[in-house]
């Protein structure tokens, strides 16, 4: 699986003209999911994201997480994170999760982040969506969390 953050100062995505999820400050969650992945990526995946420490302590260092500020998270569903543009001029999505696991695995994610005390507001799985949101920082880090053990 793998994980697009965007610490935001806030954060929205609509659907056919409607909010399907807004967020203050915290973490823009862009989620995709490859083939392989499971419900332990799905869980491991969402503990690094509650956990990651870059939010500001009162020193200005990056040193807090979500869980720690109490801030949210939106999650939007993103398959092209699993693009692979290394022939030709059209991305190639092989390794992107079939549809219907990917689906699975993505509400995983969102329901272990909850378990974790994360308030977290959602896109709509496979819509169109127009994202909005005034970056924070700017912090962007991309989360890699192959299929397997996590790696210790």
């Amino acid at each position: 699986m793998r994980a697009l953050l965007q610490r935001v100062r806030e954060a929205s995505v609509e659907v056919e003209g409607r909010t399907a999820g807004a967020i203050g400050p915290g973490l823009l969650v862009f989620l995709g999911v490859g083939k392989g992945d499971g419900e332990a990526e799905a869980l491991a995946l969402a503990d690094r994201i509650a956990g990651l420490r870059i939010f500001e302590d009162a020193a200005g260092k990056m040193n807090l997480s979500l869980l720690e500020t109490h801030r949210a998270a939106l999650v939007v569903s993103q398959f092209t994170l699993y693009a692979d543009t290394r022939k030709g001029r059209r991305p190639s999505f092989v390794d992107a999760a079939p549809p219907d696991e990917a689906r699975r695995l993505y509400t995983r994610s969102c329901e272990a982040l909850r378990a974790l005390g994360v308030q977290v507001e959602e896109g709509v799985f496979a819509a169109e969506m127009q994202v909005a949101l005034v970056n924070d920082g700017p912090v962007t880090i991309l989360l890699d969390q192959p299929p397997g053990p996590p790696p210790r």
